[in-house]
């Protein structure tokens, strides 16, 4: 045995009789995708704060490309550190990797080849991590396969687990109450498994929705699994069936065969309370729901569960029968704040809408009144929508809903004359706009803001535990929702699309490669949950290229303008940490992106290092040996995955 695996081991081993924050000496781990179970990704780390965050240089760098048959450009993982060992998903295959969290040395990979099994998945390559376990002994790792496999592992060895499932392996699409082909079924997961005690919960995900071949498709149910032997203990049926509460939300029958309303983001977990929460998906057509008549329940709903059983306490629907795919893509918060001197144990969960919805976690009574109003009617025929949502009155929004003419980029008058050109072509309005039929005299669609992947996307947001303040990053992006009949694509009345007489140049939402959108296009945003209150809000992200030397804005002063990614933050003692979407020419003449840091009382930049690539999957940190790490995955802009960690200068 190396003396990396011994020491490895040791340390392993006195995870059984110490907290999970304070380990041997000044060790502070992240054992789970969030952090912690509550998903604040926050840590009391403070060794790297504002006036050392320029001074950090790269400890190790892991690149991907050898762990699948071909790179990956989309490296989303957050990866773990227990015991000194560094786990994380990677490459094509997913594979699991275990490194010295010290060094980045390559100790373990383990790897399952899927054949055609895993070429079918509908969520392939690294996914987004994995989960560890503390079994009293050297720790295990859970991860999901692209072909839809719960899997076991030795974290010391990265040996399967002989005593889980079948040779370490349990067969996902089995035991879910519906039938499942094995190798070409649609459902499989991207997201990291939670585990809590001796229970795994794993979610189910599909493929993207716009335009399903059939209104029929797999169910997306939750389940939990015992982590001693993998066998289910319990299935949360998100479309309830026919003698289930809240089968009367699906009307003609159409529970029966619609499918979808998983759990493609991550949970979260009271372990006190013994409550697994859970936010999940819209049903089978993301933007037309004539099949499927009602208010869809569990869909776009936060479910609150109770552990060990999957007996549902409490829910709460946040968009009754969704055709604008805003379903929650992210885990929720849990924190203890107290508003007007009452004490709330809370949970927060971020939306694709920028809405921040805030409950209380015993009882999913909102903190705040959420009110029920009047919406726009759809004229697409056989739809038929709710005519009220919900929309909380507090905190307010914190990114942009809806389109008017105040919307509209006004750099210069010419450029908002082409705007509202532009827009002439569209339905516009607030936000739950439906959806229309796209015709060749307008409207070509309806325009949407939020996009359809946020406001918040899959990256969620981070909480200080001290303070209750929640940081979420988000993105300004408008897109068409137009709706067509194409029976040679689909069996459904609409799939979404365009008007075939109009041209992708003429439908394009830009001038010149300038958005019609006014800028700032990508924002990171301070919520006090004791207040209800937005305490800052910057724009996160370089001026693109293509904006600062646009020969149409030659002369101006364009402010920093944010940009567009799926950007996860990280929350330290006195920092918020977030690296750039996209990629942009540095002053040393780089191409490249930044890692930021930004004080978290007031929203100041306070530093910021350089990446090779954009971040592509979410910060997070840990101590080892009395030296703070940031690691961050990073691909994108024609550079395959890695990771990067960052430590301060040894002396």
């Amino acid at each position: 045995m190396s003396l990396i695996r011994m020491r490895w081991v040791l340390c392993v081993v006195v995870l059984s009789f110490v907290s999970v924050h304070a380990q041997e000496a000044d060790d502070i781990e992240w054992t789970t995708y969030g952090g912690d179970l509550a998903s604040t990704r926050y840590s009391p780390a403070d060794q790297i704060n504002r006036d050392n965050f320029n001074d950090l240089e790269v400890a190790w760098r892991l690149r991907t490309d050898n762990f699948g048959p071909a790179p990956e450009f989309n490296f989303q993982s957050t990866p773990l550190m227990v015991g000194g060992v560094l786990y994380t998903t990677a490459g094509t295959r997913r594979a699991v990797v275990a490194v010295d969290a010290a060094t980045g040395e390559l100790l373990w990979m383990h790897r399952l080849d899927e054949g055609e099994r895993g070429a079918n998945a509908p969520r392939r390559r690294s996914g987004r991590g994995l989960a560890y376990r503390d079994d009293g002994g050297s720790g295990q790792i859970f991860y999901v396969t692209p072909g839809y496999r719960l899997i076991g592992l030795d974290a010391a060895t990265g040996q399967r687990l002989s005593s889980f499932g079948t040779d370490g392996i349990v067969d996902l699409k089995q035991h879910m109450d519906q039938d499942i082909d094995l190798v070409t079924g649609e459902v499989g997961l991207h997201a990291a498994p939670i585990v809590a005690g001796d229970t795994i919960l794993i979610g189910a995900a599909h493929l993207p929705g716009s335009a399903p071949r059939s209104m029929e498709n797999v169910k997306g149910y939750v389940r939990g699994f015992d982590a001693r032997t993998g066998e289910r203990k319990w299935i949360f049926h998100t479309i309830p069936g026919g003698d289930e509460f809240g089968n009367d939300t699906w009307l003609n029958e159409s529970w029966r065969y619609t499918g979808n309303t998983g759990v493609w983001g991550q949970m979260s977990v009271d372990a006190e309370l013994g409550i697994a929460y859970f936010a999940t998906e819209m049903p089978t057509n993301d933007y037309y729901g004539g099949h499927r008549h009602g208010d869809n329940l569990f869909s776009d709903s936060l479910v609150a569960v109770d552990i060990e059983t999957g007996e549902r306490l409490w829910y709460y629907q946040f968009i009754h029968h969704d055709v604008w795919d805003w379903d929650l893509p992210c885990a929720p918060i849990l924190v203890d704040i107290t508003v007007d001197g009452r004490e709330i144990k809370a949970v927060a969960q971020p939306s694709k809408q920028s809405w921040l919805y805030v409950f209380d976690r015993v009882t999913g009574e909102p903190v705040w009144p959420i009110e029920e109003r009047a919406v726009e009617a759809s004229n697409v025929p056989g739809e038929l929508l709710s005519l009220t949502q919900p929309f909380p009155t507090k905190p307010p929004a914190y990114d942009r809903q809806g389109i008017d003419i105040e919307d509209l980029v006004d750099f210069t008058p010419e450029l908002r004359a082409e705007a509202e050109r532009i827009i002439s072509n569209y339905k516009i309005g607030p936000i739950f706009t439906p959806p229309t039929a796209s015709v060749p005299e307008g409207p070509w669609g309806t325009l949407m803001l939020p996009s359809q992947a946020g406001g918040t996307n899959w990256a969620g947001g981070s909480l200080d535990p001290d303070t209750g303040i929640a940081y979420l990053y988000t993105y300004t992006q408008v897109v068409s929702l137009g709706l067509i009949n194409d029976p040679e694509r689909s069996d459904m009345d609409f799939i979404r699309g365009r008007a075939s007489e109009v041209s992708a140049a003429e439908a394009s939402l830009s001038i010149d490669g300038i958005p019609i959108i006014k800028p700032p296009w990508g924002r990171i945003t301070a919520i006090d949950l004791n207040l209800g209150e937005i305490l800052w809000q910057v724009p996160h992200g370089e001026t693109p290229d293509n904006i600062r030397n646009h020969p149409r804005l030659e002369g101006l002063d364009i402010p920093r303008t944010g940009r567009v990614g799926r950007i996860g933050t990280l929350v330290t003692k006195t920092l918020v940490i977030a690296g750039e979407g996209g990629t942009f020419t540095t002053p040393s003449g780089e191409r490249g992106a930044m890692l930021r840091a930004y004080d978290k009382a007031t929203g100041v930049e306070v530093g910021a290092v350089y990446m090779p690539a954009p971040q592509s999957g979410s910060p997070m940190t840990y101590v080892l040996d009395g030296v703070q790490y940031i690691v961050v995955a990073t691909s994108g802009g024609g550079v395959a995955g890695e990771l990067l960690a960052f430590r301060l200068p040894s002396e």
